[in-house]
């Protein structure tokens, strides 16, 4: 069976999600593009010889049979997006970050199981070979990790109306850039037991963090410090995992290959340099999650990441910013429905002057 797509939303991630359909183009067929600017939606759609466009999603839906949708639009239109998809019996893909809130992931959730995230960094290579690694107890227990992203994003970045504000991006980085490594972080070891963190906003014009750092404990008694950054000149993604009988490392930027990962065996433990092949294929984007999404389809299964999944990545999100606004520990759990972190990343009433940091003088 040839499973039927459209693109909503064609900012610069939609090119991502473009080329992966392509390169599946024997399994799924691109046939329609949606986007509020016509003119955008016309472009994209030469460039990448789709038939048909649509001025927004209801039209869309309305028009077109579809399998599945890939929702490649700002942030604050996610949830609803997605819930009006799965109203309509289409299945949807949806970019990270997934929602603004953990309300509105349980609010996707009540109406289906037909929704997934795009975290494409759990489905790399070297991802999935750690993973297996680790269950077959080669590595030992993991011990420590370390999780850094990195990144920079100078003030022009900011111009586009709706980023760094949480009313429609959720969050700064934390949110919106390093989630992608956490995530894989998270995927690797585990649950996740409590988060203690700070945030700050230290550059950028912006109402939300520009950087934040973590400290982390699973709940296999592992431990982890996450750092967060848009401020840092000399950009880099790294993961590094302490096992009892290796370290693994992975250093890339926004995607990886085999040649980007490390293995340290322990002394005695020689033979496990040979688990991670560094011959540069393997690398991870989102055909890889694709091609997962659509073995789940031929098998009538959740697609990859499901909600579940994704909720304890958010509900991760939520408690960093919940213990950088009070300055305590949180623990997973503790964020329920009534909790204001909740409802908002930043919480009820939340200001900026509750974060452990100095606030800029020209800041808002």
């Amino acid at each position: 069976m040839r499973y039927r797509a459209a693109i909503v939303g064609t900012g610069a991630i939609a090119t991502s999600h473009a080329e992966a359909l392509r390169k599946h183009a024997d399994r799924i067929e691109l046939v329609a593009v949606a986007d509020v600017v016509p003119s955008l939606a016309r472009e994209f759609a030469e460039a990448w010889g789709i038939a048909t466009t649509y001025p927004d999603l209801s039209s869309l839906l309305a028009s077109e049979t579809l399998d599945l949708v890939h929702l490649c639009t700002p942030p604050s239109t996610h949830a609803p997006m997605a819930q009006e998809c799965l109203r309509a019996g289409v299945d949807v893909l949806i970019e990270k970050p997934p929602t603004l809130s953990l309300s509105e992931i349980d609010a996707i959730s009540g109406i289906s199981n037909r929704a997934a995230t795009v975290f494409q960094h759990r489905f790399g290579a070297g991802a999935v070979r750690l993973r297996k690694l680790m269950k077959s107890g080669d590595l030992g227990r993991p011990l420590l990790a370390t999780c850094h992203t990195l990144w920079y994003r100078d003030d022009a970045y900011y111009q586009v109306p709706w980023r760094g504000r949480w009313e429609t991006e959720g969050g700064g980085p934390t949110m919106g850039h390093g989630i992608h490594q956490f995530d894989l972080l998270l995927s690797i070891l585990g649950p996740w037991e409590q988060v203690t963190a700070i945030a700050a906003r230290r550059s950028r014009p912006v109402e939300t963090e520009d950087v934040s750092m973590a400290l982390v404990a699973f709940a296999d008694g592992a431990v982890a410090s996450v750092v967060n950054s848009v401020v840092s000149p000399r950009q880099t993604s790294t993961l590094r995992f302490d096992f009892e009988h290796a370290t693994v490392e992975l250093e890339h930027l926004y995607g990886y290959s085999d040649a980007d990962w490390t293995m340290t065996p322990a002394p005695g433990y020689d033979h496990l340099a040979r688990a991670f092949p560094r011959d540069g294929t393997g690398k991870s984007g989102h055909a890889d999650q694709l091609a997962a999404v659509l073995d789940a389809l031929d098998a009538g299964e959740p697609l990859p990441v499901t909600l579940p999944e994704t909720r304890l990545t958010m509900e991760f999100i939520a408690a960093l910013y919940a213990s950088a606004a009070t300055g305590k520990p949180v623990r997973r759990g503790e964020i329920g429905p009534d909790h204001p972190f909740a409802a908002r990343m930043n919480g009820t009433g939340f200001t900026w002057q509750n974060y452990a940091s100095t606030t800029p003088s020209n800041g808002r």
